[in-house]
């Protein structure tokens, strides 16, 4: 799997601001990635050493608009702890 399909996006919260403090940072991967494959793609574009990596599978979730019923999507998340001294700008255009 190329590594720009499992990382697809930080995540930005309160949470997950409050996070990059302890070098704890959130990214939307695929579903079908493993913690290898998301740390390899996560050293590979920012160029950091990863010393941790932690796998959320969410569930999809039933959303109702009036009579229309239908499911948010599942989403996969992942909590990437970098190595001291390193830091990601996830801020960046």
């Amino acid at each position: 799997m190329d590594k720009y399909q499992v990382i697809k996006g930080p995540i930005i919260s309160e949470k997950t601001t409050k996070a990059v403090e302890a070098r704890k940072y959130t990214f939307e991967v695929d579903r079908n990635a493993n913690k290898i494959e998301i740390k390899n793609a996560v050293e590979e574009i920012f160029k950091v050493k990863v010393t941790k990596v932690n796998v959320m599978n969410g569930i999809a979730k039933a959303k109702r608009v009036g009579k229309y019923s239908g499911f948010k999507p599942a989403v996969s998340k992942a909590v990437v702890t970098l190595a001291e001294g390193y830091k990601i700008d996830i801020y960046q255009a």
